[in-house]
């Protein structure tokens, strides 16, 4: 296992106030974790910065694919007085406030200010646990910060967290589609990170339908990912409040959408993907469900009346019809994905299908 981003911007924000508060540089700090454990964390560097001082830890994700490992996490703060200035070194004092047991993690102590520095995002859309305008560091962190924080003194105190790079990597997350503008998130709900944490994915898919109820969306698209996202752009129109994408968890999607206020949801993507909705399997990674090839070649005899060379993709099958045998099969597959969909859910809204091939163009469509 690894540690959050939450876990390692509390170390960096604990290690900067021990310099301000006896004037030494640590070279590690342990802090107190919402389980009641504790770890310790290597320090990159910790120095003055203007009036405050800095600090930062190089983040260790463990074995997750976390798009965040390795990154620099830093925390730089500020003595702050009751109208808000910082203080200047010389009145701080030496306050260091040890504490030996577990961080409190059960309500936030106050006095601790937080700000978004560079590579952190900022929350634009209603629907998140941090209201808009805030700077996108999730409660949980918060509190971790603040108990870190109260370790080492009791003062007022202004953090601004930044992870340098942090904006080409929320690209590659689920912010954009949830309005966070900027950069990353600080996450985390128990400080440590588990190997292919589906309950991390499955945490940003329900932000999203929260996103998308908040902001009036009563006809989300859900698409596997950026193949479907980019099809549902150019042939719907869809906006990013809109677009989902579930990667493979359609299983937990479409049961956490049924307690939502939709009108329609639309279902756009690849066969190769899809098709196995129909076949019920609704995780739909390639490691923990079967092929969608047998299913669709088998498909096509009863559809198209002749038998197809099984290929080794469903994109493969497809691009060997003409243009109207492509329609006939796809209009028929979206059909058995959009009957599976409705059988799991017993959902009042309506359901759509709309498959895909590989260049983004429309194969066929059910329901």
């Amino acid at each position: 296992m690894g540690f959050t981003t939450g876990s390692c911007a509390a170390a960096a924000a604990k290690a900067a106030a021990q310099l301000l508060c006896t004037g030494e540089e640590p070279r590690s700090v342990e802090i107190g974790l919402p389980d009641g454990t504790r770890a310790s964390f290597p320090l990159l560097y910790v120095r003055r910065q203007d009036d405050g001082a800095v600090a930062a830890v190089r983040k260790d994700a463990g074995d997750d694919p976390d798009v965040t490992d390795g990154a620099i996490v830093e925390a730089a703060i500020f003595w702050m007085d009751n109208d808000g200035d910082h203080l200047k070194i010389a009145n701080s004092g030496k306050q260091f406030k040890g504490n030996n047991g577990s961080a409190n993690l059960e309500a936030g102590n106050g006095g601790v200010h937080f700000e978004a520095g560079e590579g952190v995002g900022r929350i634009t859309k209603p629907g998140l646990s941090i209201p808009p305008g805030e700077a996108a560091i999730n409660p949980t962190p918060r509190k971790m910060i603040e108990a870190a924080l109260r370790e080492v003194t009791y003062r007022e105190i202004k953090v601004t967290l930044s992870i340098p790079g942090g904006e080409k990597l929320a690209a590659r997350t689920f912010n954009p589609r949830l309005g966070i503008e900027g950069g990353l998130s600080i996450l985390g709900t128990s400080g440590r990170v588990r190997p292919f944490s589906c309950p991390a994915v499955r945490t940003s898919l329900q932000y999203c339908l929260n996103v998308a109820t908040a902001t009036g969306v009563d006809r989300p698209v859900f698409v596997p990912g950026h193949i479907g996202a980019r099809a549902a752009r150019r042939h719907l129109g869809a906006t990013e409040e809109q677009i989902i994408e579930v990667s493979n968890e359609w299983g937990f999607i479409l049961d956490a959408a049924v307690s939502c206020p939709f009108k329609m949801i639309m279902i756009l993507g690849h066969p190769g993907k899809l098709a196995k909705l129909a076949m019920n399997q609704w995780d739909t990674h390639s490691s923990r469900s079967p092929s969608a090839v047998p299913f669709v070649t088998d498909m096509a005899a009863r559809v198209l009346g002749k038998e197809l060379e099984e290929g080794n993709t469903v994109e493969g099958l497809f691009a060997a019809l003409s243009a109207r045998e492509t329609k006939m099969l796809g209009d028929e597959l979206a059909g058995a994905i959009c009957r599976a969909i409705r059988k799991r859910t017993e959902a009042a809204w309506e359901v759509k299908v709309v498959l895909v091939n590989m260049k983004g163009d429309l194969i066929g469509r059910g329901c």
